[in-house]
């Protein structure tokens, strides 16, 4: 991609991006755990990048509304509709393959 210039490559990641997102909610029988677990990062990680994004132009985006672009919906209505009780294999492969400062959600 070194042919293309930076406005280009921005278009075509955030393309990415949308996509992803998309993707993903689609996929709500893929819990987070299981990403953070297999993938190191979830839906809530997004959510909290697009939030430091944003500060960092000065753009004030609460951590509701950031969660509310990555799931589409209220965070809360997700977590009631989709979000299943992690099991004890998952919490601990978590806590074995995990930073301090991640959470399971």
């Amino acid at each position: 991609m070194s042919k293309i210039n930076e406005e280009t490559r921005t278009e075509l990641e955030a393309a990415a991006f949308r996509r992803l997102v998309a993707h993903l909610r689609g996929r709500t029988d893929v819990q987070n755990i299981d990403m953070m677990n297999l993938a190191g990062f979830c839906r809530n990680c997004l959510s909290n990048w697009l939030q430091d994004a944003a500060a960092e132009r000065d753009i004030v985006l609460t951590k509701d509304e950031a969660r509310e672009d990555v799931y589409g919906m209220p965070y809360e209505d997700w977590r009631k509709q989709f979000q299943k009780e992690a099991t004890a294999e998952q919490l601990k492969e978590f806590a074995a393959s995990s930073p301090a400062t991640h959470k399971p959600a």
